[in-house]
């Protein structure tokens, strides 16, 4: 009998409002026996909504990275950090054991150029441009990038009026297509999430929901495992801090890493 895998998916804030907005999206496009946990944060950590500013983001990293070394302890397959900005996602990578880790922009990034050679990122506000386009650079995906397009909404504010979400993601949508020559788009923030197969059937080109691409890398990549036996290296740049260390030190696990879980586990 196959095992099943296991899969957390993690929103890096200590508000859980939008944990079952995510579970029932990636539970609709999950394989048969994929088992799916949604967490989030410890109020106590920082009881952010979001994380669009760097100052809030260095606020709970920290307490994703005891996250993912509970959810490593507890065997899952893969985690997967639901934030675009993949917040701490080398440095999770670099302690989570057997574990692999895989967060929305790369993940876009990698399906967006399996399937075109050109694509378009979709922001919620131009304060997020800059610290995105060193993250897509850094991956080297930057000439293939038309250009990142801002639609002037902040990352709580897609989930509240969704037809006026989705004329301005069109409007986007359109510029990146029709004038920057955007051959697929993706959606560069987890919250836009629920808007992808009403824009690529408008726009004509594939739209890359970020949380459902990451969810899915990290399904594949755990088959991987499971199948192949490829578990992450910790050999020479992906060596792992000793596990002595880390317990001399305190403060990489917790006894409860998360505010709020929900799903199949």
């Amino acid at each position: 009998m196959i095992r099943p895998l296991k899969i957390m998916y993690h929103n890096p804030v200590g508000n859980d409002a939008y944990d079952q907005v995510f579970l029932d999206a990636l539970r609709a496009r999950r394989l048969p026996g994929t088992e799916i946990v949604v967490t989030s944060l410890h109020p106590e950590e920082g009881a952010f909504n979001h994380i669009e500013y760097r100052s809030y983001e260095a606020m709970v990293t920290a307490g994703m990275l005891r996250a993912v070394r509970s959810a490593a302890k507890e065997g899952f397959d893969a985690f997967v950090i639901g934030c675009f900005y993949d917040t701490g996602l080398l440095d999770a990578r670099e302690l989570s054991g057997d574990m692999v880790v895989m967060a929305p922009c790369v993940a876009a990034c990698e399906i967006a150029t399996s399937l075109s050679n050109r694509f378009g990122i979709i922001v919620g506000r131009r304060k997020w441009v800059e610290q995105m386009s060193e993250t897509v650079k850094r991956y080297g995906y930057s000439d293939k990038c038309s250009g990142f397009y801002a639609v002037g909404l902040g990352v709580t504010e897609f989930q509240q009026d969704h037809a006026e979400t989705e004329r301005r993601l069109l409007d986007a949508g359109r510029r990146a297509v029709d004038e920057d020559f955007a051959e697929a788009l993706i959606l560069g923030c987890t919250l836009e999430i629920g808007f992808h197969e009403k824009l690529q059937d408008k726009l004509g080109v594939p739209v890359i929901d970020p949380s459902i691409a990451a969810f899915k890398r990290a399904e594949y990549a755990g088959s991987l495992i499971r199948d192949c036996g490829w578990v992450p290296s910790r050999k020479w740049t992906s060596e792992a801090p000793p596990e002595a260390e880390m317990a001399a030190l305190g403060v990489f696990d917790a006894k409860n890493a998360f505010g709020n879980r929900i799903g199949d586990t």
